[in-house]
Protein backbone atom coordinates (compact mmCIF):
# COMPACT_ATOMS: atom_id res chain seq x y z
CA UNK A 1 0.00 0.00 0.00
CA UNK A 2 1.46 3.43 -1.11
CA UNK A 3 -0.49 5.72 1.22
CA UNK A 4 -0.70 8.26 -2.32
CA UNK A 5 -3.77 10.82 -0.90
CA UNK A 6 -6.17 10.65 -3.87
CA UNK A 7 -9.21 13.52 -4.59
CA UNK A 8 -13.04 11.80 -5.54
CA UNK A 9 -12.82 15.00 -7.86
CA UNK A 10 -9.69 13.36 -9.77
CA UNK A 11 -11.34 9.73 -9.82
CA UNK A 12 -14.38 10.33 -11.18
CA UNK A 13 -12.69 13.28 -14.16
CA UNK A 14 -10.08 10.07 -14.54
CA UNK A 15 -12.55 7.58 -15.30
CA UNK A 16 -15.13 9.84 -17.18
CA UNK A 17 -12.23 9.90 -19.63
CA UNK A 18 -11.37 6.80 -20.20
CA UNK A 19 -15.26 4.88 -20.06
CA UNK A 20 -15.34 5.16 -23.94
CA UNK A 21 -12.21 2.59 -24.74
CA UNK A 22 -13.22 0.62 -21.00
CA UNK A 23 -15.11 -1.99 -22.68
CA UNK A 24 -12.59 -2.32 -25.24
CA UNK A 25 -9.23 -2.90 -23.30
CA UNK A 26 -10.92 -5.54 -20.93
CA UNK A 27 -9.43 -8.24 -19.21
CA UNK A 28 -11.27 -11.04 -18.29
CA UNK A 29 -10.05 -14.44 -16.84
CA UNK A 30 -13.36 -16.55 -16.66
CA UNK A 31 -12.15 -18.93 -14.52
CA UNK A 32 -10.98 -16.10 -12.38
CA UNK A 33 -14.65 -14.51 -12.53
CA UNK A 34 -16.20 -17.63 -11.69
CA UNK A 35 -13.95 -18.36 -7.92
CA UNK A 36 -14.34 -14.48 -7.32
CA UNK A 37 -18.21 -14.87 -8.00
CA UNK A 38 -18.50 -18.44 -6.02
CA UNK A 39 -16.53 -17.10 -3.31
CA UNK A 40 -19.02 -14.11 -3.17
CA UNK A 41 -22.00 -16.63 -2.84
CA UNK A 42 -23.72 -15.07 -5.98
CA UNK A 43 -26.11 -17.30 -7.40
CA UNK A 44 -30.23 -17.64 -7.89
CA UNK A 45 -32.25 -14.91 -6.46
CA UNK A 46 -29.04 -13.37 -4.64
CA UNK A 47 -29.96 -9.70 -4.29
CA UNK A 48 -26.51 -7.82 -5.59
CA UNK A 49 -24.96 -4.43 -5.23
CA UNK A 50 -21.84 -3.63 -7.70
CA UNK A 51 -19.69 -1.22 -6.29
CA UNK A 52 -17.74 0.97 -8.84
CA UNK A 53 -19.92 -0.95 -11.58
CA UNK A 54 -17.72 0.51 -14.55
CA UNK A 55 -19.06 -0.50 -18.12
CA UNK A 56 -21.05 -2.98 -15.96
CA UNK A 57 -18.93 -5.48 -16.55
CA UNK A 58 -19.67 -8.14 -14.49
CA UNK A 59 -23.38 -7.78 -15.04
CA UNK A 60 -24.16 -10.47 -17.52
CA UNK A 61 -22.24 -12.73 -14.67
CA UNK A 62 -24.68 -11.97 -12.43
CA UNK A 63 -27.52 -12.02 -14.82
CA UNK A 64 -26.32 -15.19 -15.92
CA UNK A 65 -26.57 -16.94 -12.65
CA UNK A 66 -29.59 -15.92 -11.96
CA UNK A 67 -29.73 -13.08 -9.86
CA UNK A 68 -32.63 -11.95 -8.20
CA UNK A 69 -31.77 -7.62 -8.40
CA UNK A 70 -28.47 -6.15 -9.54
CA UNK A 71 -27.77 -2.66 -8.19
CA UNK A 72 -24.87 -1.00 -9.36
CA UNK A 73 -23.33 2.33 -8.58
CA UNK A 74 -20.18 4.09 -9.80
CA UNK A 75 -18.64 7.26 -9.38
CA UNK A 76 -18.06 8.50 -13.40
CA UNK A 77 -21.47 10.17 -15.34
CA UNK A 78 -19.87 8.81 -18.50
CA UNK A 79 -19.47 4.93 -16.87
CA UNK A 80 -22.65 4.64 -15.84
CA UNK A 81 -24.25 6.45 -19.25
CA UNK A 82 -22.41 3.44 -20.95
CA UNK A 83 -23.55 0.80 -18.21
CA UNK A 84 -26.87 1.82 -18.52
CA UNK A 85 -26.79 1.89 -22.68
CA UNK A 86 -26.09 -2.11 -22.44
CA UNK A 87 -28.52 -2.94 -19.90
CA UNK A 88 -32.02 -2.92 -19.69
CA UNK A 89 -33.62 -5.68 -17.83
CA UNK A 90 -36.21 -4.13 -15.07
CA UNK A 91 -34.30 -5.82 -12.16
CA UNK A 92 -30.63 -3.84 -12.46
CA UNK A 93 -30.94 -0.74 -11.68
CA UNK A 94 -27.97 2.21 -11.83
CA UNK A 95 -27.07 4.76 -9.41
CA UNK A 96 -24.50 7.54 -9.93
CA UNK A 97 -22.72 9.04 -6.86
CA UNK A 98 -20.17 8.54 -4.17
CA UNK A 99 -20.77 4.81 -2.46
CA UNK A 100 -20.04 6.55 1.01
CA UNK A 101 -22.82 9.12 0.82
CA UNK A 102 -25.65 7.86 -1.63
CA UNK A 103 -28.42 5.58 -0.24
CA UNK A 104 -28.08 2.42 -2.26
CA UNK A 105 -30.58 -0.02 -0.37
CA UNK A 106 -29.77 -2.57 2.41
CA UNK A 107 -30.25 -6.67 3.25
CA UNK A 108 -28.13 -7.02 0.03
CA UNK A 109 -27.01 -10.96 -0.43
CA UNK A 110 -23.70 -9.72 -2.00
CA UNK A 111 -21.48 -6.96 -2.02
CA UNK A 112 -18.87 -6.48 -5.05
CA UNK A 113 -16.12 -4.04 -5.68
CA UNK A 114 -14.11 -5.43 -8.43
CA UNK A 115 -10.60 -3.96 -9.67
CA UNK A 116 -11.59 -0.82 -7.90
CA UNK A 117 -10.39 -0.40 -4.50
CA UNK A 118 -7.39 1.67 -4.40
CA UNK A 119 -9.55 4.59 -6.10
CA UNK A 120 -11.04 4.76 -3.04
CA UNK A 121 -10.30 7.78 -0.76
CA UNK A 122 -11.07 5.95 2.48
CA UNK A 123 -10.88 2.38 2.19
CA UNK A 124 -11.58 1.37 5.90
CA UNK A 125 -14.52 3.63 5.93
CA UNK A 126 -16.62 1.88 2.86
CA UNK A 127 -15.95 -1.47 4.01
CA UNK A 128 -17.63 -0.80 7.46
CA UNK A 129 -20.30 1.34 5.32
CA UNK A 130 -21.08 -1.54 3.08
CA UNK A 131 -20.97 -4.09 5.41
CA UNK A 132 -23.86 -2.35 7.60
CA UNK A 133 -26.16 -2.56 3.77
CA UNK A 134 -25.48 -6.68 4.07
CA UNK A 135 -28.70 -8.95 5.29
CA UNK A 136 -28.35 -11.47 7.47
CA UNK A 137 -25.57 -13.59 5.87
CA UNK A 138 -24.77 -11.85 3.13
CA UNK A 139 -21.07 -11.51 1.69
CA UNK A 140 -18.99 -8.65 0.87
CA UNK A 141 -16.09 -9.24 -1.74
CA UNK A 142 -12.97 -6.73 -2.89
CA UNK A 143 -11.54 -8.79 -5.67
CA UNK A 144 -8.81 -8.19 -8.63
CA UNK A 145 -8.85 -10.18 -11.35
CA UNK A 146 -5.17 -9.95 -11.70
CA UNK A 147 -2.23 -9.98 -8.40
CA UNK A 148 -1.77 -7.50 -6.21
CA UNK A 149 1.13 -6.81 -8.26
CA UNK A 150 0.54 -6.29 -11.64
CA UNK A 151 -2.64 -4.26 -10.03
CA UNK A 152 0.00 -1.99 -8.85
CA UNK A 153 2.14 -2.17 -11.54
CA UNK A 154 -0.48 -0.68 -14.03
CA UNK A 155 -1.56 2.28 -11.40
CA UNK A 156 1.67 3.60 -12.33
CA UNK A 157 2.02 5.71 -14.85
CA UNK A 158 -1.21 7.74 -15.89
CA UNK A 159 -3.47 6.37 -13.09
CA UNK A 160 -1.01 7.04 -10.46
CA UNK A 161 -3.04 10.41 -9.09
CA UNK A 162 -6.21 8.00 -8.87
CA UNK A 163 -4.61 4.64 -7.10
CA UNK A 164 -3.45 5.18 -3.38
CA UNK A 165 -2.15 0.90 -3.94
CA UNK A 166 -3.46 -2.03 -3.61
CA UNK A 167 -2.84 -3.24 0.35
CA UNK A 168 -2.16 -7.01 1.31
CA UNK A 169 -4.45 -9.56 1.02
CA UNK A 170 -3.57 -9.90 4.96
CA UNK A 171 -3.71 -6.28 5.95
CA UNK A 172 -7.45 -6.02 3.95
CA UNK A 173 -8.59 -9.19 5.38
CA UNK A 174 -7.86 -7.39 9.25
CA UNK A 175 -9.65 -4.64 8.39
CA UNK A 176 -12.96 -6.99 7.12
CA UNK A 177 -12.45 -8.79 10.54
CA UNK A 178 -13.32 -5.51 12.60
CA UNK A 179 -17.21 -5.50 11.41
CA UNK A 180 -17.46 -9.46 9.59
CA UNK A 181 -16.33 -12.90 9.29
CA UNK A 182 -13.37 -13.45 6.83
CA UNK A 183 -14.42 -16.21 4.20
CA UNK A 184 -12.04 -15.97 1.73
CA UNK A 185 -8.27 -14.35 1.24
CA UNK A 186 -6.89 -15.21 -1.93
CA UNK A 187 -3.58 -13.74 -3.23
CA UNK A 188 -1.69 -15.25 -5.86
CA UNK A 189 -0.62 -14.61 -9.50
CA UNK A 190 -4.02 -15.09 -11.12
CA UNK A 191 -5.91 -13.08 -8.60
CA UNK A 192 -6.58 -11.44 -5.54
CA UNK A 193 -10.09 -11.47 -3.36
CA UNK A 194 -10.95 -10.85 0.37
CA UNK A 195 -14.68 -11.73 1.54
CA UNK A 196 -16.37 -11.62 4.78
CA UNK A 197 -19.73 -12.77 5.89
CA UNK A 198 -21.92 -11.04 8.11
CA UNK A 199 -22.14 -12.04 11.65
CA UNK A 200 -25.26 -13.25 12.92
CA UNK A 201 -25.47 -10.73 15.87
CA UNK A 202 -24.19 -7.41 13.42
Amino acid sequence: MTGRTIQTDEVRAFFDRYAPSWDKNEIRNEAVISTILDNAGIGKDSRVLDVACGTGVLIPDYLKREAAAVTAIDLSPEMIRIAKSKFSEKNVTFLCGDAMETEMGRDFDAIVIYNALPHFVDPEGLIARLSTLLGKGGILTVAHGMSRERINACHTGSAEHVSSGLMEAETLAKLFSSVLQVTTLISNDDMYQVAGRKRPFT
